[in-house]
């Protein structure tokens, strides 16, 4: 496919068929996928490509009581997991949360996915630019989400769907030793791929026009 035209037709795919997708498709993308940008070449991701059913089952169960964590908060009509519920404000306990079964059919059904990857990122060599500021530290995923950004745009010019779903990183402990993670690895997202059971091209979202402004935060929009 024309970049541009993956670049707009790929969304976040959650009901897939259950056809196969061969492991040299899985290859295929990942060796597009590696040529990402990242902070001084250090290449900090790690892939796990859950295949094993347990393993899978595994993964489902942690999936499960993150998407419950996330519907606590949207009962309450809340940003899940929002920075001003950083360190300990949240208005419902993990346990809580974990507690209230929340029937998703996506959720569910989680391991029966075709592809599962478990993306990993090697903490010790993140260049953090904003770890000084009072504020919620974003920067250090600039060396790992570009790859999997790469990852999702390559599964669809495969033919297929995806969704980057960080839900689990909520269980990232618990995940620990169940797929050997060392300290020095932390999670940064289940990459789902497979072929969907509906193909959608039409995505919505907001014009340049409302998003890029020149010289000033309020100055005059970016037009053509």
């Amino acid at each position: 496919m024309e970049l541009y035209d993956v670049m707009r037709t790929t969304p976040a795919v959650r009901d897939y068929l259950r056809d196969p997708v061969p492991d040299e498709v899985v290859y295929r993308i990942l060796d597009n996928a590696r040529f990402s940008v990242n902070g001084s070449n250090h290449q900090p991701w790690r892939v796990i490509v859950v295949q094993d059913r347990a393993q899978r089952e595994h993964l489902r169960d942690h999936y499960v009581l993150g998407f419950r964590e996330s519907w606590a908060y949207i009962d309450q009509g809340l940003r899940p997991f929002a920075p001003e519920f950083a360190g300990g404000d949240a208005p419902i306990t993990r346990e809580e949360a974990h507690a209230k079964e929340h029937p998703d059919a996506f959720a569910d059904s989680f391991h029966e996915v075709p592809v599962l990857l478990l993306v990993l990122v090697e903490l010790g060599v993140l260049s953090v630019t904003d770890n000084h500021l009072d504020r919620q530290s974003f920067v250090g995923g600039g060396s790992v989400y570009p790859f999997v950004q790469n990852i999702l745009l390559g599964a669809r010019n495969e033919g297929l769907g995806s969704l980057l779903a960080t839900l689990v990183v909520r269980q990232e402990e618990e995940l620990r030793p169940i797929f050997d993670i060392p300290d020095t690895h932390a999670i940064a997202a289940v990459v789902a791929i497979g072929k969907p059971r509906k193909v959608i091209t039409r995505l919505s979202r907001r014009p340049v026009e409302e998003f890029a402004h020149i010289d000033r935060f309020d100055g005059p929009p970016l037009t053509p």
